[in-house]
């Protein structure tokens, strides 16, 4: 086991700017991949983020894979799901979450399904999201667990232009609910991140909460065109595709665009960090975020 481990809840709390990536978890990942895929990041990030059987996608246990890259030296962001299991399992691996050592949560409702997938598994929803997390809450402050989890708990949330006097109602309901960070779903349109995060900020939640925003490595228009279509909530602009589509490596030019802003999102107020995930090649998300040059913040 790894000591020299990066915490993400210290690094939220004192740097101006978090930084995680988001690891492949595929059917074919096993203890080699994810021990690779650490020996990549370890040096760039302060965690990565585990998602959950994302788009309906089998992989191994997402409590096994976060216990294997404590193992290799970083700290997991670990989703659970709701649409997965029903509230005896989400309990358990709670539990288990606890105590091996998993101290950051990302809890979610869990998006459908996508069509087309066979066979097509039921989805539970037992609990909603707003509960997940008062649970995890709960067991955090439960004296009679030795020792305490104490977790750190993290949400979804999908950045957009609101109209005037928008209250973020259900933010406020899962932050009262014990959230204390939330991870944006992909937002590569800046504009609209800094039209949101003003609301945002005239509500207080940036007092409240971190908000950590999601971007992507784009290896290709065709790549971003998928990504809009297929990943729920992405916002990605023309503007980007266009770019990409006239490039004459694409794929640098994708590293480029995420170096640029990874920049940009250090100097918005209220943003806490970055979430980047890369489509085809991990390798590319230290050489991104050298570019982007934030070794002074």
């Amino acid at each position: 086991m790894c000591t020299d481990l990066k915490n993400f809840r210290e690094a939220i709390y004192t740097k101006h700017f978090t930084l995680t990536a988001e690891c492949f978890l595929r059917p074919e990942t096993n203890a080699e991949a994810i021990r690779l895929q650490a020996d990549v990041l370890r040096e760039s990030v302060d965690a990565v983020l585990l998602t959950d059987n994302q788009h309906g996608q089998l992989h191994m246990s997402v409590l096994a894979a976060a216990r294997l890259m404590l193992d290799n030296g970083l700290d997991p962001v670990m989703q659970l799901s709701c649409r997965n299991r029903n509230r005896i399992v989400l309990l358990s691996d709670l539990l288990g979450a606890a105590a091996l050592g998993v101290t950051s949560l990302l809890l979610v409702r869990g998006d459908r399904i996508p069509d087309g997938f066979e066979p097509r598994p039921k989805a539970v929803f037992d609990l909603k999201a707003k509960d997940l997390i008062a649970t995890a809450t709960t067991m955090s402050e439960d004296e009679n667990l030795q020792p305490s989890p104490k977790f750190f708990i993290g949400g979804v949330v999908t950045a957009y232009s609101p109209k005037p006097g928008w209250v973020p109602n259900m933010l406020i309901e899962k932050v009262d609910a014990g959230l204390h960070f939330v991870v944006t779903h992909l937002c590569m349109d800046l504009q609209v991140l800094r039209d949101y995060m003003k609301h945002l900020i005239g509500n207080e939640m940036t007092r409240r909460i971190a908000v950590i925003v999601s971007t992507a490595i784009l290896s290709s228009a065709e790549d971003a065109l998928w990504l809009r279509k297929h990943r729920p909530n992405a916002t990605i602009p023309d503007s980007l595709i266009e770019r990409l589509a006239a490039a004459s490596e694409p794929k640098m030019e994708g590293v480029a665009i995420c170096s640029e802003q990874l920049a940009e999102l250090a100097t918005i107020p209220g943003v806490s960090g970055a979430n980047i995930m890369a489509s085809t090649d991990l390798s590319m998300i230290p050489v991104a975020i050298s570019a982007a040059q934030l070794d002074g913040l």
